[in-house]
């Protein structure tokens, strides 16, 4: 009798435990994920310094999610999509997608997710705001386009990497569902 009423306890313990453990895996698959694109763009920020010449990452919707590459400006008029697609402009580190790395985790943005900057535009249904292009451009200077892309997990983790154009710094965020606030990560 004792033997059952011990493995009951263990059952229902075991139960309560296991989706809190998922949900915590995949809020960290999320925040590496965010920690990954914020020194990509950084790495990409050095690239343009150490090259003297614009560098950008291009973020593009396919099929399966969001991929992103890093470009560099081969005709002094900064990073642009023809450019790219006749061969001048060229790729300087590979297209990426967020999921082959971090399982359940990709660009995205929950319903009614408020802005990161207050008086700024809600994502909506666009988690790359990076102004009327889907580039976050960095110059020779280390400056940078501004702007936020946001990403989520599989179970609602929401996060976000804001950068900032006069420095070309980035700043992680991670979205508070109860307060429904964003905070430093």
């Amino acid at each position: 009798m004792e033997l059952m009423f011990a493995t009951g306890i263990g059952v229902t313990m075991s139960a309560v435990a296991v989706p809190q453990y998922f949900a915590a895996i995949d809020d960290f698959r999320a925040a590496g994920a965010t920690r990954y694109i914020s020194s990509r763009l950084q790495r990409a920020r050095m690239e343009a310094v150490v090259r003297s010449t614009e560098v950008a990452m291009q973020f593009a919707e396919t099929i399966g999610g969001y991929g992103y590459a890093v470009y560099r400006d081969g005709n002094r008029n900064g990073v642009l999509t023809r450019d790219i697609q006749d061969g001048i402009d060229r790729l300087i580190a590979p297209i990426e997608q967020l999921p082959e790395q971090f399982s359940g985790v990709d660009f995205g943005a929950i319903p009614g997710l408020p802005p990161v900057d207050a008086g700024g535009t809600p994502p909506g249904t666009d988690p790359i705001r990076l102004g009327a292009g889907s580039f976050a451009s960095f110059s020779a200077a280390g400056t940078s386009s501004s702007g936020t892309v946001y990403i989520r997990s599989r179970r609602g983790a929401q996060y976000a990497v804001r950068i900032f154009g006069e420095t070309g710094k980035t700043r992680m965020l991670k979205f508070d569902l109860g307060t429904r606030k964003w905070r430093p990560l």
